[in-house]
């Protein structure tokens, strides 16, 4: 856990709960070990979208549906979300969900690996939520940008890996070192994009939040 334990269950206790049908489907996630994201992360995604108040959104991973359930509820009524799932396990359910929220207009379901149909994708988001497989998020970035409007949102979920990221690569397990190195390549990459502007936040598992811009400026306001 990246925040202190006493701290985070101290935030959630103080946490609204959210309508019926999403708690509804948060327990059958945790009853079912589907990762959805925590309790601190849901809250501030909801501010996030209450500022940006996004038309176009762009997810990254639906596991059952519960991320763009929560989204559709905090962005404007004639808004859209394209979410992207590859896993055939839970793309009927998170379909079943959807449907059961009444939102199967609102929400658009596309199968297949997340690049592949990233690269197919046309036209701009305002917001874009990823949150698929860790390792990938490097590889997913390209597109991210290009689908990204000007003043877009870009939120990177479960950046800091429970802490590893910041160990050396030879004290993580072997066989998360690959995930690892791609993490820490991914949070670079993020930090020093020509076009993006970037916060990391030690929230949940760690949250990146990236605004697209037309050009990095100096801190003197000039053009790089």
């Amino acid at each position: 856990m990246v925040m202190d334990e006493r701290i985070t269950t101290y935030i959630r206790s103080l946490e609204n709960p959210e309508n019926p049908f999403l708690e509804q489907i948060e327990e059958e996630a945790l009853v079912a070990h589907v990762p959805i994201i925590r309790k601190e992360t849901q809250s501030f995604l909801k501010v996030l979208l209450m500022i940006k108040r996004p038309s176009y959104i762009l997810e990254v991973g639906t596991a059952i549906g519960f991320s763009a359930l929560l989204m559709s509820e905090y962005m404007p009524d004639d808004g859209h979300i394209t979410t992207i799932e590859n896993y055939e396990k839970r793309i009927p359910i998170a379909q079943e969900n959807f449907k059961r929220a009444g939102k199967e207009e609102q929400i658009t379901l596309i199968e297949g690996d997340a690049l592949d149909v990233m690269k197919r994708l046309e036209g701009m988001y305002d917001f874009i939520f990823m949150d698929a497989a860790k390792g990938q998020y490097i590889h997913y970035l390209p597109e991210a940008v290009r689908l990204l409007a000007n003043g877009g949102v870009l939120i990177s979920d479960n950046v800091l890996q429970d802490g590893d990221v910041i160990e050396s690569r030879f004290a993580v397990e072997r066989r998360n070192r690959t995930i690892h190195s791609r993490m820490r390549e991914y949070l670079y990459e993020l930090k020093h994009h020509e076009q993006l502007q970037t916060s990391i936040l030690p929230l949940g598992d760690g949250v990146a939040v990236s605004v697209k811009t037309s050009n990095r400026c100096s801190a003197y306001g000039v053009e790089l």
